[in-house]
């Protein structure tokens, strides 16, 4: 059971790298956009268009594709061998191509009034631009629908790598074009790297596949049971994933009506948000899911409460911290990463603001994350159904009620306010069925990193203010500001922890002291 809890620790850790290589890359295509095109117009246009596509997608496949499948898929591969599951594949795989580029064919033809509700705000020049950038954009949703059914077989063969590096080659392929074909081929050039980008995601994994035993053969045998599984699982599980897309879409639309370049503020900020959290989360997520799908399967109920048990333990552990730290080290981190050539200290504070508020949700996206995962695997698609239709309504509530006031910061606020509600909703349904997942031990080491992670926050203002006033506004200057705060706050933290006895810093410490003690033998 230990050699099982190490391998598990070593692909999380494994995910973790990988999925923080592709983020890093992420936020440097990022900030290339920031510095060629700020918070202007073409910006505004660029991530209008190239949102729609991904919420097209995400709506309709997206996590449906992964939740749906991956359980279906692990039932035939234990009932039925892996021939049998091979053929499901393909069968599968060509629904979801016939599917997306049908989406595809009436996306593009319905640009416009896709644009127009998206951004009902916009002026005529950046329609214009949002319409004609969508059109050549728009076929990202057929290789996405294909990357993601190439990540349900690999993921349930515990292939984790590299589904995990499909946002690696989209993201140098973009850098590329940044660094050196922008200047020539603009806004337009930048569109057609995008789309090329999103179909490495799907090259990338053929390799693998085929090391695995997979070779993709089009089946239009549609009459298979375990499709009709599938379908009856995955409509439910496609309503429910629909809440982060469509709470992106109600950002969008009030977005667009603030000022020019509050989708583009939006958009920067959540990339910082996503780095942080989606590391973590969404690595550990990728990898419990198809364990949870197999125990559920062979019936192991202790197995599986334990598990998911001690994953939110470690989320509360990690994320709680990064919350706090985030929130106090927003406008530093912002100002290093996007204040440079045309993004200026105006930019800078929106930015800023809105990260404060998007970090508020980062618990409620991860426990929602995992939670929902722990529902799939279950084949109970139901459940996350009806917390996505609340976390959608109160978002939209939020966002009536909030724009007005606070702007950016409203609309993030919303979206983080919503997370936590979904994470809720989940949270109180999983306690009644699994009644060992939060136990008494659980609230009380719940106080101690809450405790820990609020003094931290107030170590890390006070270093941050003192940097400020030290050290002249340059690079050297702004990384001091943001790493020496943060570096003494995780210390802090980690120690804090440590005395207060929690199972998790032990581990850290009997880690580092292993590590330290191999060195020293050395």
């Amino acid at each position: 059971m230990k050699e099982q809890g190490k391998g598990v620790i070593k692909t999380v850790g494994f995910m973790m790298a990988i999925t923080l290589l592709g983020k890093v890359l992420g936020l440097v295509r990022d900030q290339l956009m920031a510095i060629h095109y700020a918070i202007g117009m073409e910006a505004d246009a660029f991530l209008t268009a190239s949102q729609i596509p991904r919420v097209f997608f995400d709506a309709v496949f997206a996590s449906a594709i992964s939740a749906s499948f991956i359980p279906i898929f692990n039932e035939y591969m234990q009932k039925k061998g892996k021939e049998e599951a091979f053929r499901l594949s393909n069968q599968f795989i060509t629904i979801i191509g016939i599917v997306t580029i049908a989406l595809t064919l009436v996306g593009m033809a319905a640009a416009r009034p896709l644009v127009n509700l998206f951004a009902n705000q916009f002026d005529a020049p950046t329609t214009a631009l949002s319409v004609e950038l969508l059109c050549i954009l728009f076929p990202a949703v057929f290789f996405t629908g294909i990357a993601f059914s190439f990540v349900g077989i690999l993921q349930s063969l515990d292939e984790f790598g590299i589904p995990a590096a499909m946002s690696i080659a989209s993201n140098v392929v973009i850098i590329f074009y940044y660094l050196f074909l922008n200047e020539k081929y603009g806004i337009y050039g930048l569109a057609v790297a995008f789309l090329i980008g999103w179909a490495m995601q799907a090259i990338i994994q053929v390799p693998a596949l085929r090391k695995k035993g997979y070779h993709y053969r089009p089946c239009f045998q549609f009459r298979e049971e375990g499709l009709k599984k599938i379908g009856l699982l995955m409509l439910p599980v496609m309503v429910s994933t629909w809440i982060q897309p469509i709470n992106l879409m109600i950002n969008t639309r009030f977005a667009s009506g603030i000022f020019e370049g509050a989708i583009a503020v939006v958009g920067y900020a959540n990339t910082l948000y996503s780095i942080v959290v989606g590391v973590f989360v969404l690595s550990v997520a990728n990898v419990i899911f198809p364990r949870l799908s197999r125990m559920a399967e062979d019936k192991n109920a202790g197995d599986f409460e334990s598990t998911l048990g001690t994953t939110l333990r470690a989320m509360a552990f990690l994320l709680l911290p990064m919350m706090f730290g985030l929130m106090t080290l927003s406008e530093p981190i912002v100002r290093l990463m996007y204040q440079w050539g045309d993004f200026d200290a105006v930019a800078t504070s929106y930015t800023a603001n809105a990260l404060f508020y998007f970090s508020l949700g980062m618990i409620g996206f991860g426990v929602q994350t995992i939670l929902s995962r722990a529902f799939y695997a279950e084949q109970d698609g139901k459940t996350p159904f009806y917390s996505g239709l609340a976390s959608i309504g109160v978002n939209y509530l939020l966002c009536r009620l909030l724009v007005n006031s606070m702007g950016v910061g409203g609309l993030a606020l919303a979206s983080a306010i919503s997370s936590t509600v979904s994470a809720l909703l989940l949270l109180v349904p999983m306690q009644r069925k699994k009644k060992g997942i939060i136990t008494p031990t659980f609230l009380r080491d719940l106080c101690k990193i809450l405790c820990s992670a609020g003094i931290m926050a107030i170590v890390v203002v006070l270093l941050k203010n003192t940097m400020e006033h030290m050290f002249l506004d340059g690079l050297a200057g702004r990384i001091i500001t943001v790493c020496i705060p943060a570096g003494v706050g995780a210390a802090f933290y980690m120690i804090l922890t440590y005395v207060m006895k929690l199972q998790e810093s032990t581990m850290v410490f009997q880690f580092i002291g292993k590590i330290l003690g191999k060195g020293l033998k050395k």
